[in-house]
């Protein structure tokens, strides 16, 4: 085989790839809109499901504000999408699956098919934590510490931008036994090496929380302590996942 046949094949492969790629996403992409299309009609109670943490929390008659022309119609419509996104995440993270596992080997594909469910199920749990949990608790506290000569009558924009960073950290979070497992199972570092930096991680945990969370201690400790809890749930489960997905070279 030439050098411009040998060039020819990895164009056209590469070329492939491409179009592979831009069919599991366009994939990816229809499932998203067509879920986001049918909770169109439900935008506003959507939303105001999102908001019954901060409603709860504010005084009976309250109600939130919003300051710009098109908020009232944007902010529902981006909600809807990001749960549109959640409800179809099954099938994106199905079509990244299927783009992926032909070149991977037998043992890569029993690594990396229980890291996604996992990760996906925890990211989920960090949000519904999050949700229920969290907001309320950090709500009522500002609420209750406000001055009685303050209305506190939120933006539903600066809300939406807050719960989303507010998600986003509690989710994030939440992965960290799958890095724990994933550094642990790729042999970058071991669990003992893990457990010794122990006193590092919870301090690094609290300069976290302090970080992208607001300001209050409440809303601090409800990252900080999951997240090194968590944390010890990774040392305990890596080696039992390590075990699990061994191939036959590492067993002998």
């Amino acid at each position: 085989m030439t050098d411009d046949q040998d060039t020819t094949g990895a164009g056209e492969s590469f070329i492939s790839h491409l179009v592979e790629l831009r069919n599991r996403l366009m994939k990816a992409s229809v499932a998203v809109i067509v879920v986001f299309l049918c909770l169109m009609p439900w935008a506003g109670t959507i939303y105001d499901l999102l908001a019954q943490p901060m409603m709860n929390a504010l005084p009976e008659g309250s109600k939130m504000i919003a300051t710009g022309v098109i908020t009232p119609f944007l902010i529902p419509v981006k909600v809807t999408l990001l749960v549109a996104f959640i409800i179809a995440l099954p099938v994106v993270l199905y079509q990244a699956w299927a783009f992926v596992a032909p070149g991977l080997y037998t043992h890569e594909k029993k690594l990396v098919a229980p890291l996604v469910i996992s990760s996906s199920l925890l990211f989920l749990a960090g949000v519904a934590f999050c949700y229920y949990f969290v907001f309320g608790t950090v709500f009522r506290f500002v609420n209750d510490f406000a001055p009685k000569s303050i209305s506190v009558a939120p933006d539903i924009e600066s809300y939406f931008g807050f719960v989303m960073s507010m998600f986003i950290a509690f989710g994030v979070t939440f992965e960290v036994p799958v890095v724990v497992i994933v550094l642990v199972r790729m042999g970058f570092v071991t669990v003992e090496k893990l457990k010794s930096i122990r006193p590092y991680v919870i301090v690094g945990a609290f300069i976290i929380a302090a970080v992208v969370t607001p300001p209050d201690v409440i809303s601090q400790l409800l990252l900080a302590v999951p997240l090194c809890l968590l944390y010890e749930a990774g040392l305990l489960l890596a080696p039992l996942f390590a075990r699990a997905t061994q191939t036959p070279e590492e067993v002998t």
